[in-house]
């Protein structure tokens, strides 16, 4: 049904920013910001046939220059955690900025997700789309390489949103990119999501720290808490003593997925009884940290007079592992110079049977 553009306000130096607003014939409809090629909106229909918007967010581009929680980001260079906020790349140490205590999450503050990307509606076969397109220099976040970074959004008829990343480099760099969308299946506003059913297909996840760096163990979830392979309300086991629960206040861990390389495949579920709003997410990417919002405090003012507080999404973020730039036995994000990086991500929205 073709991208409608809309004012989205003005940042604080000058950018007047857009909302692409994609939808298809069956009235499903998402809003992408060219400000962090965030998105901001998935509004999706009930067993009922009502509509409610499902993703956390502001509701103008001013909410987006800070964005802590990360809400609908584009997250770059190099998505969660890197350990004492450094990497070694052909014998050259790079060192970035410490932004979680002596570690870097998700490149710092100046991320992609806090920059104008150009925009606009592009072709596609498979559906309404939009694409936004960044400039990344030599330096930037501290990481080598000129990066040109390419992220499309497509809509289908099915009610599926395609996230299809490309990337090239002119140097050895690190990449790692993902979405950091907060999912809601009963409606943004409509408080936590401890009885909304997770599935996902992973049957290890890698060990992290008290700070959340990787250790570079890898731990059967078989006979934990951190075992979603039969789908379970997010709050069953979300308080239990156990230890990783303990250190991330709740889930907020990279499972291992059984992804084979190219290959995009089915890898998590999320579904709301109530409602009976459902989501499938598709990746061909080996890790995904599945986070339940566990540092809302109800200082975020979002969309429609929304406050946000703890567990009042669930991320379902696809990913290489966090830290893998120190931990050989896991999957490298090291993207070479010359090599085109392709990834995609899909979220398919249904009605539960």
């Amino acid at each position: 049904m073709g991208v409608r553009k809309e004012d989205f306000g003005i940042t604080s130096d000058g950018f007047r920013a857009s909302l692409y607003v994609l939808e298809n014939g069956n009235g499903t409809v998402v809003k992408i910001s060219d400000f962090g090629a965030v998105i901001v909106a998935i509004e999706t229909k009930d067993r009922n046939g009502a509509l409610a918007d499902i993703a956390l967010g502001y509701p103008n581009v001013t909410g987006y220059e800070k964005n802590g929680p990360g809400f609908g980001a584009l997250i770059g260079r190099h998505a969660n955690r890197i350990g004492k906020a450094e990497f070694v790349l052909n014998g050259v140490r790079y060192p970035l900025e410490k932004n979680d205590g002596e570690n870097n999450l998700h490149s710092g503050a100046a991320g992609y997700q806090r920059r104008p990307w150009e925009g606009g509606e592009t072709e596609s076969e498979l559906g309404t789309a939009v694409s936004f397109l960044l400039n990344s220099p030599d330096g930037d976040q501290g990481f080598p390489g000129n990066l040109k970074v390419c992220v499309t959004y497509t809509l289908t008829e099915d009610n599926s949103l395609i996230i299809s990343y490309e990337a090239v480099t002119d140097a050895d760099t690190v990449l790692n990119l993902t979405n950091h969308s907060y999912f809601n299946l009963a409606g943004h506003a409509s408080g936590d999501v401890l009885n909304q059913k997770v599935w996902i297909d992973a049957d290890y996840y890698t060990e992290a720290d008290a700070e959340s760096i990787p250790t570079g163990r890898i731990l059967p979830v078989k006979g934990t808490p951190m075992d979603f392979n039969t789908a379970k309300p997010i709050g069953r086991d979300i308080d239990c003593d156990y230890e990783a629960l303990v250190f991330g206040k709740g889930y907020d861990h990279n499972w291992i997925l059984k992804t084979e390389d190219g290959e995009v495949s089915l890898v998590a579920s999320m579904e709301d009884e109530e409602s009976g709003r459902g989501l499938k997410v598709y990746t061909d990417l080996p890790g995904m940290q599945f986070y339940t919002g566990n540092f809302l405090d109800g200082t975020e003012k979002g969309k429609d007079g929304a406050v946000y507080y703890r567990r009042n999404g669930a991320c379902f973020e696809t990913q290489y592992f966090p830290d893998s730039v120190h931990h050989e036995n896991f999957p490298s994000p090291v993207l070479h110079a010359g090599e085109e990086f392709r990834s995609q991500t899909i979220f398919h929205f249904y009605v539960m049977e």
